[in-house]
């Protein structure tokens, strides 16, 4: 391909607004541009990379059986009411009416269509297992689109479903599934890891677990232990509560109460208590107020500590939940913002285990400017449930070997679920077994962000405002550059190496611009192919300026090498190696 003739509008300067390294590249190098928030728009060198990603995951998904659908976007909205998510998945589901006034939902996920599909068309356990998949668009009215690709509203999805008769069917497409996605991960050059993960809106009745990218920029914190491979997303993270004791402690309310009430003006903050009192946030509990399906609740949780909404969600088992307007509760239900205790609440109070365990503590006095010192949990105040409702942080404990936790930042990428029967029985969906027994097809479902998956390796492989894309989805092999496109000898040389290399199946970017080398080389370090060959004063010799990944068998190292003077053959022989065997 000639440069000259490619769409790549490079910038000198990234905008303000992107923050993400991911972002400044891809827009640097002319691969997206913003069409509106987190809508963008793959010009050419972007859909190369993006074309090479979906052609890794047909290629996996295909050799585990996996069939390629296409699914509308445009879906009914009685297909969400039937499933019960067209309330629970709230503002993010884009809604939208036709002439007829008939309401639609533009599809954030396929869960409902194709169960739907099956429904009508699968009748008998001989036509089971059954996994289903498809690259589609996706949209999902994010409240904030940060990052670029990484979380946008409209965006690329690989997403698979699968329908088996039992149980242990699907465990072994679930298995197969799992494997097919540490292959896709690996052949594209990330760094990741599988983690244990909460379901969230999509639900299910098995487990589920999460991809995650290695990245400071991550919206997502990953645990792991130091001994053993117990890894998990921060919202599904379990740990040692203490002992049996300490989580069971008994209610000795009754005794005599050795709390004290103290002047604390202006200190609405733990920080602030903890200062004007010399503690440290860990002795002071925190009392929250939260709506739980329209009811209002109180959660203890210590200073240090914060809520795990996921945790708290599944301890209550309710459908909503979110934290009470700071308005709601002061003007509705008089109490103080700010000063919050555990104290004559007209609402159930749930405790975390942390709290139950702890001695002469602070709380919120439910008075302005005041509040309890040596307080004792179970004797000045009780609870009506207890349960472990905190995140995890740094220095828990393993609750699988006892060493202690460790944490990094990542990126989803990938997620796969057990469903069960969450959308079989809701939508009605059954097929006859060896019995000729009604039954309800067991399911799974499985997603790959294909657009997020290109921020996500950029984000991995881009240094000081510079490319290196990996072998595998590099949007050309080999970037050739001659330092005068005047000069007869260079160029001869250029078409005899592009030949050549295209004959090995590589794919050649010439940079024919009649440009001056500076500029050529900085456009070329933002585009980032994994070889560059520059053609100079020394071409009527046949020799070149090569330089190509240090070392292509580790993906942990992305810096190429430095630029070595050889021979025409030698650079084949190069691309042959770190190249060739790739493309096949």
């Amino acid at each position: 391909m000639r440069q000259s003739q490619l769409f790549i509008p490079t910038l000198r300067e990234a905008p303000a607004e992107a923050e993400a390294r991911s972002h400044q590249i891809l827009l640097r190098s002319g691969m997206i541009r913003q069409t509106a928030s987190g809508i963008y728009s793959l010009l050419p060198l972007g859909r190369r990379v993006l074309h090479k990603i979906e052609q890794i995951v047909r290629e996996e998904m295909d050799a585990i059986m996996a069939q390629e659908t296409l699914l509308p976007s445009l879906q009914p909205i009685e297909l969400w009411e039937e499933s019960g998510r067209n309330r629970d998945y709230g503002p993010e589901l884009m809604r939208l009416s036709d002439r007829h006034d008939r309401s639609f939902a533009l599809g954030p996920t396929h869960e409902e269509v194709i169960t739907a599909l099956i429904r009508d068309e699968v009748h008998s356990y001989r036509q089971l297992p059954l996994t289903l998949y498809q690259i589609s668009t996706k949209y999902r009215d994010e409240r904030r689109p940060r990052f670029g690709l990484l979380r946008g509203r409209e965006f690329l999805m690989k997403d698979a479903y699968s329908f088996s008769a039992n149980w242990e069917e699907l465990d072994r497409v679930y298995e197969d599934m799992v494997q097919a996605y540490t292959r896709i991960f690996t052949r594209v050059g990330l760094h990741f890891t599988k983690v244990e993960a909460d379901a969230g809106t999509i639900g299910g009745s098995g487990e589920t677990h999460e991809f995650m990218a290695l990245a400071d920029i991550g919206e997502d914190t990953i645990v792991t232990c130091t001994a053993c491979d117990y890894a998990a997303n921060l919202e599904k993270a379990i740990y040692k509560t203490g002992t049996d004791a300490e989580v069971t402690k008994p209610f000795t309310q009754g005794t005599e109460s050795q709390k004290v009430k103290v002047h604390t003006p202006d200190t609405k903050t733990i920080q602030q208590v903890a200062s004007y009192l010399n503690l440290e946030p860990q002795n002071v509990i925190k009392t929250l107020l939260y709506e739980a399906d329209g009811v209002p609740i109180a959660v203890l949780i210590r200073g240090d500590h914060e809520v795990n909404e996921i945790k708290l969600q599944h301890a209550l088992k309710v459908e909503q939940l979110e934290m009470l307007d700071q308005e709601k509760y002061k003007d509705d239900l008089q109490l103080p913002v700010g000063y919050l205790g555990p104290y004559d609440l007209s609402m159930k109070i749930i405790a975390d285990y942390a709290v139950i365990s702890m001695d002469r503590a602070v709380t919120g006095a439910n008075e302005v400017d005041h509040h309890y010192i040596q307080v004792q949990p179970g004797q000045d105040f009780t609870w009506d449930a207890a349960a472990d409702i905190r995140n995890a942080v740094e220095g828990d404990l393993c609750s699988s070997c006892g060493s202690a936790l460790t944490f990094d930042r990542g990126i989803e990428v990938g997620h796969v679920f057990k469903l069960g029967t969450k959308y079989s029985d809701a939508m009605g969906a059954t097929f006859l077994n060896q019995t000729g027994t009604p039954q309800k097809p067991i399911m799974g479902c499985y997603g790959i962000g294909i657009s997020r998956l290109l921020g996500t390796i950029a984000e991995q492989y881009a240094a000081d405002l510079k490319m290196s894309w990996p072998v595998a989805v590099a949007p050309y092999h080999v970037h050739l550059i001659p330092i005068s496109v005047k000069d007869e000898v260079q160029m001869e040389l250029v078409h005899e190496l592009e030949s050549s290399l295209t004959a090995l199946g590589v794919e050649v970017l010439v940079d024919d611009r009649n440009e001056r080398p500076g500029v050529k080389f900085k456009d070329a370090d933002l585009i980032g192919l994994p070889m560059r060959v520059i053609v100079g004063k020394n071409a009527a010799d046949r020799q070149v300026e090569c330089s190509w990944p240090a070392n292509s068998q580790d993906t942990e190292n992305t810096e190429p090498s430095s630029s070595e003077r050889m021979s025409v053959e030698e650079v084949l022989e190069i691309a042959k190696m770190h190249i060739f065997p790739k493309v096949d």
